[in-house]
């Protein structure tokens, strides 16, 4: 696979958090929310140049990932939907460019993020430095974790499950799931994003992606699964967004625990 050949930066670019994140959202089939995000405006230079900050060196490819994510995932508009203020649980954080745009935007008090990759997690780990030059406040963590130690202990007021259920087995992908709902906190969201099962050619693409990056045929889980399997864990449905951004497609669902609720 051939990749667009980089440029060398004349200058450092220095972050400056922008306003929050604007949306055009439409109604589509069945009165689902359909979203295309335009990755030209502010929010998407601003996390493309955090990026570029965060990680200025190491493979090509690796760069070339992190710089570019914000063009085919909706980091913007996941980081709008964590309460101001959160402890954050990120399962399967990659790089960690989602929490560091959390916290170099002052979003957040604390994140937990965690990988069974551990490349990706030396990745995380090497950027944070950095970070902390941008956002002294908040307490960040990178753990790699292999997927049979499970989740921490811990309850969050926010879980993020981003791009992590296709790349579970469909017999594991229930238990994945319901042991994500259960670190939500009363009062905390669960962010669900993963990538859609939809028309030609997005679901193809979708395939293509991660058959050359991962080098896994990925496994969809149907977006109504996640739905019932949150409610019976005692979450509500809060937001519901499709999203295409290139040839991508991806599904949003946000799910909140009532305050005061039981912890499972």
């Amino acid at each position: 696979m051939l990749l667009p050949r980089l440029p060398t930066p004349r200058t450092r670019v220095r972050f400056v958090p922008t306003a929050p994140y604007h949306a055009t959202i439409q109604r589509g089939p069945q009165n689902m929310p359909t979203h295309t995000p335009n990755t030209t405006d502010a929010s998407g230079h601003d996390i493309g140049q955090l990026a570029r900050h965060l990680y200025p060196d190491g493979p090509r490819l690796t760069r070339f990932i992190q710089h570019h994510r914000h063009r085919i995932c909706p980091i913007e508009l996941l980081a709008a939907q964590i309460p101001p203020g959160a402890s954050i649980l990120d399962i399967g954080c990659g790089g960690g460019l989602l929490i560091a745009r959390l916290a170099a935007s002052g979003r957040i008090r604390s994140a937990q993020g965690i990988d069974a990759s551990a490349p990706a997690i030396a990745l995380a780990q090497g950027m944070v430095p950095r970070l902390r030059k941008l956002a002294p406040g908040p307490e960040i963590r990178f753990e790699h974790r292999p997927v049979q130690q499970g989740l921490p202990d811990d309850r969050y007021d926010a879980v993020c499950l981003i791009d992590v259920m296709h790349h579970v087995p469909p017999a594991h992908q229930e238990r994945a799931f319901r042991d994500a709902a259960a670190r939500v906190r009363p009062g905390g969201r669960l962010i669900y994003k993963d990538m859609a099962d939809t028309r030609f050619p997005h679901a193809l693409m979708n395939r293509l992606h991660d058959l050359v990056m991962a080098r896994q045929w990925i496994r969809y889980l149907p977006v109504e699964h996640a739905e019932r399997w949150a409610a019976e864990e005692g979450l509500r449905p809060v937001h519901a967004e499709d999203v295409t951004m290139l040839w991508y497609a991806h599904e949003l669902r946000v799910f909140e625990r009532p305050d005061g609720g039981a912890e499972p």
